[in-house]
């Protein structure tokens, strides 16, 4: 859910909020994933992930695997990154 909300920040929907906070999720962690970053530390790096421009996924990937995010989970992140760039949504660094 987390990239989710990071990855379409520039348009948030009201239904996304109300779908973290079914999941457990308090207002500080969506406003924190909405701004790209979580309290935890894996999650921030799932995000940085998610969110790099192209030529800084491959550092971001690298920090995800050291940091024990499966290689099955981090292109899976990529996968949704790519398709939210069709979009035209926002890329952060």
């Amino acid at each position: 859910m987390s990239i989710e909300l990071a990855l379409t920040a520039g348009s948030p929907d009201p239904r996304q909020d109300a779908a973290a906070r079914a999941l457990g999720m308090s207002g500080a962690e969506i406003d924190a994933a909405r701004q790209g970053w979580s309290f935890d530390v894996r999650t921030s790096l799932a995000l940085g992930l998610a969110l790099a421009a192209e030529d800084l996924r491959q550092d971001r990937r690298a920090r995800a695997l050291k940091a024990g995010i499966p290689e099955a989970a981090c292109r899976e992140i990529e996968a949704l990154a790519r398709q939210a760039d069709t979009g035209g949504g926002p890329r952060h660094v």
